[in-house]
């Protein structure tokens, strides 16, 4: 178990790693503790930055803000952060407060067009004579 330093962000900000478990520093640390969002957000909610600064935020909230220059889903964020979806949602919940992000429910294509019962019932058949 061997601990290393390694820089992040182009060296400016630190963070510690251990090979064998990752990250140090445990999500509800990164989000104080919080477990829930002021905002409501689903994994499809698209967030967007708007260019407004947010002040006095932590290293979390800066990548995830970095992320948000065009339009992404708390999904990806969340993976691309590598935290869990609960504490990226208050994270982004952070940055819509302060004015930082836009959050939008992503645009459906209507309602849902009606079943064909003969294509399910086909795609039944094939799947019980494969099986």
């Amino acid at each position: 178990m061997a601990l290393r330093h390694r820089s992040r962000d182009g060296g400016r900000e630190p963070a510690w790693y251990d090979d064998a478990a990752g990250r140090l520093v445990r999500p509800y640390t990164v989000s104080n503790g919080r477990t829930r969002p002021t905002a409501p957000f689903d994994l499809l909610t698209l967030v967007r930055a708007t260019g407004r600064r947010a002040d006095a935020q932590g290293p979390e909230h800066v990548r995830a803000l970095a992320l948000c220059r065009v339009p992404v889903s708390v999904a990806e964020i969340a993976g691309q952060l590598r935290l869990p979806v609960v504490v990226t949602k208050v994270l982004l919940a952070d940055l819509v407060d302060c004015g930082a992000l836009t959050a939008h429910a992503p645009a459906t294509a209507g309602p849902a067009p009606r079943t064909d019962r003969a294509l399910l019932e086909a795609v039944l058949h094939g799947l019980r004579t494969r099986l």
